[in-house]
Parts: C-alpha cells; structure tokens; sequence
C-alpha cells in the first residue's frame, strides 16, 4: 500500500520533533516545508517517468527559435538545456547534427549556435590576427590562379593542334 505525501511528510516532521524540541508554529513550518519539498520531487519524478515512457525527451516549453540565441547563453530547443554554445557532442545526444537542428527550427545555414558575446569575442579576435584582410587577398589570389590555369590549358590545346596539322 502506498502512503500519501502528507503520511510522508507528518513521519518526517514527527522523527525531527522527536529529536529536537520544536514549538507549534515550527511544526506547522517544518510540515509545509516537507510536503512542498516532496510534492516537487513527487512532479519531477513524474514528469521523468512520463518522458522514459513516451520515449522522447521534453521539449524547451515557451521559446521561440529566435529567442533561443541570446547575448550570454543559448538555449536548446530539444531539452532546455542553457550554455554557452550548442556544441556536435550535446546535439548527438538528441541525434541530431547541427544541420539537422537548424532546419528543424528554421535557423539559416549561416546562424551560429552560440551566445552572441560568444561570437563577438571571436569576430574582434579575428579581426585582430588580421583575417580579414588575409582572406580577401587569399580569394583575389585563388580567383587569378583559378582564371590563369584554362587559359594555359587552351593554348596548349592550340599548340597540340597545329602541331597535328603539320605533320599531316
């Protein structure tokens, strides 16, 4: 037979008045004090038990995608989860990628999963090291590189040609 949380809760409180004097109004306290405490933990074992019988974790209740991404944390929309960033281990852990995650809540491919002070400090630490300027030069570098080689193909092609046409 299983006993009622206020059964569980006058045992407890009557153990502590045995053990120390205590006046009426402590009691009364003690008492409350006790059964709040164990109706909590009676809800959140129930919500547990709840989400191992469905088979699906609790989802983040009452936040929007948008205001997941916050200036000091964000929040994970799968289980409520707040850090500093949406790292690949936590989001195996909802067997997700963060591809996978983004599409799911409708975030650009371009979105970091990051507070934003978070993404501040590296774009100002990048800044510093001179990315900008390097990655730039490396594009203009990669584009004349990358528009110089068919042409060399082409005239090799020419020469190969006329090549061909004289010994014919």
């Amino acid at each position: 037979m299983t006993r009622t949380l206020i059964e569980l809760a006058s045992e407890i409180v009557q153990t502590q008045v045995s053990k120390t004097n205590m006046t009426a109004q402590e009691i009364t306290a003690s008492l409350r004090q006790v059964f709040c405490t164990l109706h909590d933990l009676h809800r959140v074992e129930a919500s547990e038990a709840g989400q191992l019988a469905s088979g699906e974790p609790e989802r983040a209740k009452g936040i929007a995608p948008e205001d997941s991404i916050r200036d000091d944390k964000v929040i994970c929309l799968e289980c409520g989860a707040e850090m500093k960033q949406l790292t690949k281990l936590h989001l195996v852990s909802h067997d997700l990628t963060a591809r996978e995650y983004k599409k799911k809540y409708g975030f650009t491919m371009r979105t970091a999963l990051a507070a934003r002070s978070l993404t501040k400090a590296r774009s100002r630490a990048a800044k510093k090291r001179g990315v900008p300027e390097n990655l730039k030069k490396f594009m203009e570098q990669r584009r004349l590189t990358k528009g110089a080689a068919p042409a060399e193909t082409l005239a090799d092609q020419n020469k190969r040609t006329k090549v061909r046409k004289k010994a014919q």
